[in-house]
């Protein structure tokens, strides 16, 4: 690729959590560019914090579940075409510990709902995006890696 040297290209990096329950996916129902779509507890990784870090504290920010990770399940690299913006999302799979049904959820969420995956592939005009079902389909193929893989140093 041919950069300027004074050019310094950046992606975003985005944690999503899969948290299953009686055979559901916990989903987020949001607000994002006008339209009402679905996505996983989802987020941006902040400074200074680990990934598995901002998956467990998004998780909680969007739905007001606890959750604790279990697995890493992948690394998705996707550009926005819209924006053009590029994402890296590293997702998790993790267990609801509890629920804080009393806690606000973060601006723009409507609502937490749990889902099964038919409901969720018939409504994947309703996806954030096209990462949203990705994530789901390896998790369902049983794509899950240790968390050890990640370091944070």
């Amino acid at each position: 690729m041919n950069y300027k040297k004074a050019q310094f290209w950046q992606l975003d990096v985005t944690v999503a959590t899969v948290v299953v329950r009686d055979g559901r996916f916990l989903i987020v129902e949001e607000t994002a560019n006008g339209r009402l779509v679905l996505n996983q507890p989802a987020g941006h990784l902040e400074p200074d914090e680990s990934v598995l870090a901002a998956a467990v504290r998004e998780t909680l920010e969007e739905t007001a579940w606890e959750v604790k990770l279990t697995a890493f399940i992948g690394a998705y690299q996707w550009k926005a075409p819209e924006t053009g913006r590029h994402y890296l999302r590293m997702a998790f799979a993790a267990d609801p510990v509890a629920h804080f049904p009393e806690r606000a959820l973060d601006e723009g969420i409507i609502q937490a709902l749990w889902l099964t995956p038919a409901e969720l592939a018939s409504d994947q005009a309703r996806h954030r995006s096209p990462l949203v079902w990705r994530v789901l389909e390896d998790y369902l193929a049983g794509q899950r890696h240790p968390l050890s893989v990640l370091s944070q140093l």
